[in-house]
């Protein structure tokens, strides 16, 4: 279940917003971008997370003040992190039309000696990180806090899913805390770091290296719903002190083109005082998620759960969609209420934050993941059909539950990592074996 724990810190209001923020008085220059000397002598940074030419409506881009800017690094060497992160599909791997499933995946013995960069796992990917389209599917596996080590991804923007243990996110712009029942986004090309204040902890993560997610289109549902703007937060401006005692170097792990590199810094990349714009890192409590659903009969499609979507060139069919199923209720009549069976244009991949998901009550736990690739049928196991088929339809509250979905229009392809080494389900398929020819039975 998610924490109870409540976070202090201070945070900026919306989603794709014109922040502006500054951790000393006056740092921000007023009326330009980069005055001949910017207060207090600060580097003016652009940090663009689309072309310069993009749409209003669609262009990202902040300013930076810090105290010195990012060429000031040492000369990159190649870095293997973890060994266990992959980026996009492998297609010389044949991956067979069948549902997969694992079980949670367990935290390593030696796991108070990895960090977040080296506890990455992927489990599945596609696309081309270079050609900018599609997404991977990740869990990390991690019990130590990154210290002096920094990380910045060249190949696209992460969306955090911790399930078991909080994340504190140190970024440029400043400091998210996150636990389990929240999820957080950091651009492509914005450095940051992840502690770890409980200890061993393990989430999930996916990798977009399509169009940056954004907030869906609501069209009949109206002007209200869903994930609202509002209830996204951006960090405020804060800095690190470099230790003058000689203590201030940092690692700089980069990815870059599906590879890993690593830089010396003599300083923190956290010294930005100042910085307006809008991108930044931000976080969502899926508490505020409005969801939609019937009040009628019939069950929607899971479309209406989608928090954040990363379109593609084709109008209605994503890149990756972001979708999760909240507590909610169920009040259809005459409406088989679990999700129904089906085969899917697009490709699935599940996750379970925290207790049950009411297709599958049985064997899809916490921590553990399932996917159903494009045209893969699935659906409820036995035990949810016979339940649903014969439940007594009153108004029904699905409580303390939390399951999410990377939806994309692409196949997703396992990793050797997946089929392997992870906890894959060998028996998944049998949770449908004892469906029964139950044809004339009943009109």
């Amino acid at each position: 279940m998610s924490s109870s724990h409540t976070d202090e810190r201070q945070y900026q209001s919306g989603f794709g917003n014109e922040y502006a923020t500054e951790a000393v008085a006056g740092a921000l220059p007023r009326g330009r971008n980069s005055p001949q000397r910017a207060p207090f002598d600060l580097y003016p940074e652009l940090i663009s997370g689309t072309a310069f030419t993009a749409p209003r409506h669609e262009n990202r881009r902040s300013w930076l003040y810090r105290r010195r800017p990012s060429v000031v690094a040492g000369r990159y060497q190649p870095y293997r992190a973890g060994g266990h992160w992959q980026t996009g599909g492998d297609r010389a791997m044949a991956v067979s039309p069948e549902p997969l499933r694992w079980h949670p995946m367990a935290l390593p013995a030696d796991v108070a000696d990895i960090d977040f960069i080296d506890g990455i796992h992927t489990l599945a990917a596609n696309g081309d990180a270079d050609a900018q389209a599609g997404v991977a599917a990740h869990v990390y596996l991690a019990g130590r806090s990154m210290e002096r080590r920094a990380f910045v991804n060249a190949d696209g923007e992460m969306l955090f899913v911790p399930q078991q243990g909080r994340v504190v996110i140190t970024s440029e712009m400043g400091v998210l805390e996150v636990k389990p029942g929240e999820i957080a986004l950091v651009p492509r090309g914005v450095v940051f770091k992840v502690a770890l204040p409980d200890g061993a902890s393990r989430g999930y993560l996916c990798e977009n290296y399509g169009a940056h997610f954004r907030l869906p289109e609501l069209g009949p549902i109206g002007s209200n719903g869903l994930a609202n703007a509002r209830d996204f937060q951006a960090p405020v401006a804060a800095y690190e002190h470099d230790d003058q005692g000689g203590n201030a170097a940092y690692e700089l792990v980069k990815k870059f083109g599906g590879r890993f590199w690593s830089a010396p810094t003599s300083h923190s990349p956290f010294n930005v005082v100042a910085w307006h714009g809008n991108l930044s890192p931000v976080k969502y409590d899926t508490v505020n998620f409005m969801t939609i659903g019937s009040i009628s009969f019939d069950h929607p499609d899971p479309s209406i759960f989608t928090v954040l979507t990363s379109p593609s060139d084709t109008p209605g069919t994503a890149n990756c969609d972001f979708v999760i199923f909240p507590p909610r209720w169920l009040v259809m009549e005459n409406t088989f209420r679990p999700p129904w069976y089906h085969r899917n244009i697009m490709s699935e991949f599940m996750g379970l934050v925290y207790g049950e998901y009411d297709a599958k009550p049985g064997g899809f736990k916490p921590g553990g993941a399932s996917l159903h690739n494009a045209m893969v049928p699935h659906g409820p196991d036995e035990e949810a059909f016979d339940k649903a088929s014969h439940a007594d339809l009153k108004p029904q509250k699905l409580d303390n539950t939390l399951a999410f979905m990377f939806e994309s229009r692409y196949r997703f392809i396992p990793t050797e990592y997946a089929m392997n080494t992870a906890p894959l389900d060998a028996d998944y398929a049998d949770c449908w074996a004892g469906l029964k020819d139950q044809f004339g039975t009943k009109p």
